[in-house]
């Protein structure tokens, strides 16, 4: 047995702990062109395997035809042609090596976090929240956009072959990164302006979502809802569910869940409720935290619109 692949109780599949990016690239028979950055082409590799990686680097995966069988945490599921799917470091994901050579198309790009230390890239990468999105959340990209990411993993890859190990050659190499990162945002925010998932229709099962949150009386258990708990509710994780809401109304979930919370105060000290019974009634842990965040939302005290009928 490879000495970093483990046995995963939950899955009882083995495991490819990716601690470097190279740990992969060796695995599957990739050349290996640099110790932080690995440019992979699946349609050019002799002896591919699947693999179940556990991983402590970034990568990105490009599929140029539809897999089947992949894994990602506890999850199954399927990547559609011309998908990319992007990981972060501590997710697991793949396909468990069944001992059958593959004939893998597409592409993968993996880089290590030291890649990044003391660059402007590592201070913005947390910004990037897609390497946290579901699988059902993957970029499903045209020829054109597939042919854009495509050309900038040709040129990192043709970066590394040369050899060149100096500052010019790292920095050229984060530069391209960098812009493929901003690409995938760029047609992510696309995929979310055009999903068919209208903005009518996921602000609709939000409200509903909320006002059953309220109705059933969840928040006598849960107190506040949570931007987790929405996006559970909704079947989309809580990072693409944030970027959803604000690239379709230029409000955060954050903001929008706090938005009807407080709407909802208003109308309960409106009919008479007090302050604590409303605070209460929405969620709130104590009434002095729901004093502050109504004064600071409307600008005046909760007391001011107690009985107050407009």
């Amino acid at each position: 047995m490879h000495k970093d692949i483990i046995r995963f109780p939950f899955v009882m599949a083995q495991i490819l702990n990716v601690h470097k990016v190279n740990d992969y690239a060796t695995y599957i028979g990739a050349p290996v062109l640099h110790p932080l950055v690995s440019v992979i082409h699946y349609d050019e590799l002799e002896h591919c395997r699947n693999s179940l990686n556990r991983y402590d680097v970034y990568g990105m995966f490009l599929g140029d035809e539809v897999t089947e069988g992949l894994t990602y945490g506890m999850l199954n599921y399927d990547l559609a042609h011309h998908a990319l799917m992007c990981v972060a470091p501590g997710q697991i994901g793949g396909k468990a090596d069944d001992g059958n050579e593959i004939q893998a198309k597409g592409w993968a790009l993996l880089f290590d976090p030291e890649l990044l230390h003391g660059t402007d890239l590592g201070r913005r990468i947390s910004r990037y929240s897609y390497f946290s999105y579901n699988t059902s959340e993957a970029l499903l990209m045209s020829e054109k956009e597939r042919g854009i990411i495509v050309v900038l993993m040709e040129r990192i890859r043709q970066e590394l072959l040369e050899g060149n190990d100096d500052e010019h050659t790292s920095n050229i190499v984060v530069a391209l990164l960098q812009l493929v990162l901003e690409y995938i945002g760029r047609f992510y925010a696309r995929q979310m302006s055009t999903s068919s998932s209208t903005t009518a229709d996921l602000l609709l099962r939000f409200e509903n979502m909320l006002k059953r949150y309220y109705d059933n009386g969840i928040y006598q258990e849960q107190g506040l809802p949570t931007v987790k708990y929405c996006a559970r509710e909704l079947f989309l994780s809580p990072n693409y569910f944030s970027d959803l809401m604000r690239q379709l109304t230029g409000e955060s979930a954050r903001q929008a869940i706090r938005r009807y919370v407080m709407q909802r105060a208003r109308e309960l000290l409106i009919t008479g409720c007090s302050v604590q019974e409303t605070a209460e009634n929405l969620g709130f842990e104590y009434p002095q935290h729901f004093t502050r965040m109504f004064k600071s939302y409307f600008g005046v005290p909760p007391t001011a619109l107690r009985g107050k009928k407009t």
